[in-house]
């Protein structure tokens, strides 16, 4: 899959910069690995990608988890009577996708590092328990984030707080402290993998990509 450079940054940047997409999968990888309740999360299906936001500030998507399977990781759908499945996405090796993980920046990176961190255990968590292609689903209708989506918010800041102190690699993580500003100054430029929102296909035409 291409690589795309961010914020105009030029095809020498994109060769030379920081490839943002890869350092967040490595970050999600470490998030992985010390987090026993993700423990059931395969990185090497979720496409880590990144959209531009058309405004920065502090309102707005910081990022999203986007599921490519329906309920219960139903490959179809019915809708009025005909038979739907989500546009597919593989690897580079083959693996097909499940789940496409997307950061918007520059949105994303200006924030505090606890609400980076916090915005990554959110989307992680929304990922199944089954690892199906469906999102987490809880009791209610407020099925993904619970009753009371502040109440989850706190619970991500615990996890985060807690997979800080017990000190994962800060080479990995290192990035997240800075700004889009000073990461394309530190990096001369932003580039990473930017995949289009998947579509809703007629079954017969779900090929992956």
């Amino acid at each position: 899959m291409p690589r795309t450079s961010i914020d105009g940054a030029s095809a020498q940047a994109v060769r030379r910069g920081l490839d943002f997409t890869s350092a967040m999968r490595r970050v999600c990888q470490e998030v992985v690995q010390l987090t026993p309740e993700l423990g059931h999360v395969d990185l090497e299906r979720v496409a880590v990608s990144f959209c531009q936001a058309r405004k920065r500030g502090n309102y707005g998507l910081f990022a999203s988890l986007t599921p490519l399977r329906f309920a219960d990781g139903a490959a179809t759908t019915v809708r009025r009577g005909r038979t739907y499945a989500i546009q597919r996405f593989r690897s580079p090796g083959g693996s097909e996708f499940l789940y496409v993980l997307t950061f918007c920046l520059p949105r994303f990176a200006d924030l505090c590092l606890r609400e980076k961190l916090i915005t990554i255990f959110h989307e992680l968590w929304h990922i199944s328990p089954h690892f199906n292609g469906d999102i987490r689903r809880h009791e209610g209708r407020c099925y993904a984030h619970t009753s009371s989506q502040a109440v989850f918010d706190q619970a991500m800041g615990v996890m985060a707080d807690r997979w800080l102190a017990r000190e994962p690699r800060q080479e990995l993580w290192g990035f997240l402290r800075h700004s889009f500003a000073e990461l394309r100054r530190l990096h001369g430029g932003l580039y990473g993998l930017q995949l289009p929102r998947p579509k809703l296909l007629p079954a017969a035409s779900g090929g992956a990509t």
